[in-house]
């Protein structure tokens, strides 16, 4: 079983960035891929980006790429994301997710444990 905490959301201008972290506890971590979601008021969850167990392969939304990045560090059982040129769309409550499975999976059903998540809020 994995749990997840994420944090560094926050407040921040249109053409910002933020880092956001998730970090994990459990020892099925280092061999889970991890997946971030997000969710704005009214919206349903979409996926944002994935990474595999070894960090080898990473998934975006199209919506993201080339803006967002993300990254893990097994020694920290940590998994980033780095936002940056955030636009006021991107403003949602972000949560990570460690899936049973070691593909870069962007549907939600691959997810068998979430976290809590962070609040990210870009202002125009």
């Amino acid at each position: 079983q994995v749990q997840l905490v994420e944090s560094g959301g926050g407040l921040v201008q249109a053409g910002g960035s933020l880092r956001l972290s998730c970090a994990a506890s459990g020892r099925s971590f280092r061999s889970s891929a991890i997946g971030w979601f997000r969710q704005a008021p009214g919206k349903e969850r979409e996926f944002v980006a994935a990474i595999t167990w070894s960090g080898g392969t990473t998934s975006y939304a199209d919506s993201v790429k080339d803006r967002f990045t993300i990254s893990r560090d097994n020694a920290k059982n940590t998994v980033y994301l780095q936002m940056n040129s955030l636009k006021p769309e991107d403003t949602a409550g972000y949560s990570c997710a460690a899936s049973e499975y070691r593909g870069a999976y962007q549907t939600e059903s691959f997810y068998a444990y979430w976290g809590q998540g962070t609040q990210v809020t870009v202002s125009s």
